[in-house]
């Protein structure tokens, strides 16, 4: 074979990538699963995972105690998180350990589970009401929050139907194919969550939505025309309801009214201030004696930056920032498209739910009512992230060593030369 028609991946220094028509994902997806191969970037997550969960367990203990106490028992809510948690760790290892393509069939019971419950919390007598908003189902004891299952299974189900639609045509750059059913079931979605109503899980959902058709090849344009649309709707959303609207006013000028519409951030920022570089100590802060609303859930970052200081509060998000790296390192290497979506929605939802909780306690964003993942107090929302992070850890176990990938691919260009000099 003459050097001008042989491949380049088959230079010296340079590595091969396998694609579908030398037989390459068939190769790849032979040799994906194989028990107990963990490489870096699984480890990686699993590590920050367990330190993010037992910073969430100790804080949610100090934050909470003060009005836990009042209720008459201290450990009540560190009991209930715990209890969680004891059930979200065995599904993050169960998860972890799978074959991170069986959730492709899970894709439509997943999807009509979550459409039911958030129709469930709507019907009168049926839905837990709390501050305000029925978003919960009861099951004894445990009260379940429908939306968090359903941010995982729009993201699950969107991944699959790109995924099939991926071999027939390979046109998913298109609009069309983009965009349909994707848009609509974010409309569905955002209805039925708005109606109980809950904001901040809409964006959120939205966001993944948005991440999963960029990611896939959704032109800029299409992009920035969505998120000035998505921008104007909670806008519009924010008049049309006064307390929303009371939201936005405290954000703007939260010293215009220190006692009230601004009351909330202007003591999340005294927290912070009072905390310093060091803090003034683990269970010290004087914030969660009623003064931080919420302090245990959507301000716990507060009390953070309170008791542990700058240095502990760069901590935390220096975490994130590792999920972050190592999530889409996990999607970059993907084998094949589902794991790749899949990967990179999941990031994209875990980093950007801290982002923006982060930014409602510093003041950068309004308050929309959004946790931080594994670190607030919610056993729903720990359970749905921990099973998050299990699937991205499986599509992290799924990929073949950087040194197997490299032996598999100097294979191919030999098989390649073979066939043009058999010509």
């Amino acid at each position: 074979m003459s050097s001008r028609t042989t491949p380049r991946t088959a230079r010296p220094g340079r590595t091969p990538t396998p694609t579908a028509a030398d037989g390459g994902r068939l190769r790849r997806w032979q040799a994906s699963w194989r028990p107990g191969a963990w490489n870096g970037d699984a480890t990686g997550l699993t590590v920050v995972t367990v330190v993010l969960l037992l910073v969430g367990l100790v804080m949610s203990y100090s934050a909470s105690i003060v009005d836990a106490a009042e209720a008459g028992d201290p450990f009540g809510v560190f009991r209930r998180q715990f209890v969680w948690a004891a059930i979200g760790v065995p599904a993050f290892v169960l998860v972890a350990n799978l074959d991170h393509r069986i959730w492709r069939r899970l894709a439509w019971p997943l999807l009509i589970g979550a459409l039911v419950g958030l129709v469930l919390v709507l019907v009168p007598g049926v839905g837990v009401t709390r501050f305000g908003s029925t978003r919960w189902l009861g099951f004894g004891p445990l009260v379940v929050q429908p939306s968090e299952i359903a941010k995982l299974a729009c993201l699950v189900w969107i991944a699959d139907v790109l995924e099939r639609k991926r071999p027939k045509d390979g046109a998913l750059q298109t609009p069309s194919h983009l965009t349909v059913p994707a848009i609509p079931l974010l409309l569905l979605l955002a209805a039925l969550v708005l109606a109980q109503p809950d904001l901040g899980t809409t964006i959120l959902i939205g966001l993944i939505v948005g991440a999963v058709l960029w990611v896939e090849g959704l032109p800029g344009r299409y992009v920035g025309v969505a998120a000035v649309l998505a921008l104007g709707a909670v806008a519009a959303l924010a008049v049309v309801a006064p307390y929303r609207l009371r939201r936005v006013t405290g954000w703007l000028d939260p010293e215009a009214d220190p006692l009230g519409t601004g009351y909330q951030l202007m003591q999340a920022l005294f927290a912070l201030g009072e905390g310093g570089l060091f803090g003034v100590g683990l269970g010290s802060s004087r914030a969660k004696w009623n003064f931080v609303p919420n302090p245990e859930t959507d301000f716990i970052f507060a009390i953070i930056g309170e008791e542990l200081g700058l240095l502990g509060a760069t901590f935390v998000l220096c975490l994130f920032g590792a999920v972050l790296f190592l999530g889409l390192r996990v999607a970059y290497a993907a084998e094949e498209g589902f794991g790749r979506t899949v990967a990179f929605g999941i990031t994209a939802l875990v980093v950007g739910q801290a982002l923006i909780n982060v930014g409602t306690v510093t003041g950068l964003l309004p308050i929309t009512g959004v946790t931080l993942p594994l670190v607030s107090v919610g056993g729903s929302s720990l359970v749905s992230t921990l099973v998050a992070l299990g699937l991205l850890v499986s599509i992290a176990r799924a990929t073949p060593p950087p040194v197997s990938r490299l032996r598999a691919g100097r294979a191919i260009p030999r098989l390649v030369h073979r066939a043009g000099d058999d010509t």
